[in-house]
């Protein structure tokens, strides 16, 4: 697949999103997981990749991550994903999501790198993407993994489409997998059976995770031996909420690579803020995150727990 090493390979579809918004008007956009956070992860010094699937007639849809100097591999799928995402209330974690095409599961045997990545991200729209043992062979193979867990919470109906939020009878296996676990606070009650982001990010740690991340709609936690660190977002407005996670998620792997913990959340908690106050991915730069995380200042959350 490749000739020259990476920091990070990013893999899972790039869907064409429609986007309806809470009293506000509907767009068609690219996105999914791979979309947002390897734009997120695109930092000065760092080589970036995406492996996804895609119909050949939508592969346009690279160019803005061509444009970033975002390397982008594609297993060729006769579709490609779409979603539709309906907000009917104006809590920003609470949506309606359709699938109304997919683009297929990816295949393991295609997936071969000349050098190692530092890390290599599992970043699904919907468990019609990965299986627990896609990851299973990726781990073997000697990868450092980190994954979202949407990668397997979110689950298909085959008949509508809808996207169902359900447990993962694998949860633990998926997790122990992993140097790095993303889940939103959703995700983490259904899971864990707690909304309070320290338990739930608790118990995904019993479960084997190194690093926790839990994002929620005021901000982000991460837990990681013991430890907990918490950061809230100062975004002004919610127009770019579609791929928040991902972008979060993101940037804290990219500044992760080189950076301790609680400097890399507040660098993550500052890019998605950014991002969330304009629909797509992230437009900032470095020196509009440097701006927002100086402002923040004292307001951030830093590390609030330690276990005793």
């Amino acid at each position: 697949m490749a000739t020259t090493p990476y920091d990070i390979v990013f893999i899972g579809h790039i869907s064409i999103d429609e986007i309806q918004r809470f009293q506000g008007r509907s767009s068609v956009e690219t996105g999914g997981a791979a979309f947002y956070s390897s734009v997120a992860a695109c930092l000065p010094g760092l080589k970036i990749a995406v492996l996804t699937r895609m119909a050949p007639e939508d592969y346009h849809r690279f160019d803005p991550l061509k444009e970033k100097g975002i390397e982008v591999f594609v297993q060729p799928s006769t579709e490609t994903t779409h979603l539709r995402v309906v907000h009917e209330t104006d809590n920003p974690d609470h949506r309606d999501i359709f699938q109304t095409t997919s683009a297929g599961f990816f295949e393991d045997e295609q997936i071969i790198f000349s050098e190692k990545p530092r890390l290599v991200h599992i970043g699904a729209l919907t468990d019609r993407e990965f299986t627990v043992e896609f990851m299973a062979t990726l781990k073997a193979r000697g990868y450092d993994l980190s994954v979202d867990i949407q990668s397997f919470v979110r689950q298909v109906d085959p008949d509508t489409g809808i996207i169902q939020f359900r447990d993962v009878p694998r949860k633990r296996e998926i997790v122990a997998m992993a140097k790095a676990v993303k889940l939103d606070v959703v995700e983490a009650e259904l899971l864990t059976g707690t909304a309070d982001l320290s338990q739930a990010a608790r118990t995904v740690e019993e479960w084997g995770s190194l690093e926790t991340m839990i994002t929620r709609a005021d901000g982000v936690l991460i837990r990681s031996f013991g430890r907990e660190y918490y950061e809230p977002f100062t975004n002004r407005s919610v127009v770019g909420r579609t791929g928040r996670g991902d972008t979060t998620f993101g940037a804290y792997l990219a500044r992760r690579l080189d950076h301790p913990i609680e400097e890399s959340l507040k660098f993550a908690a500052a890019v998605v803020s950014i991002k969330m106050e304009s629909p797509g991915p992230f437009k900032g730069s470095m020196e509009e995150i440097m701006a927002r995380m100086d402002a923040a200042g004292t307001a951030s959350g830093g590390c609030c727990t330690t276990d005793s």
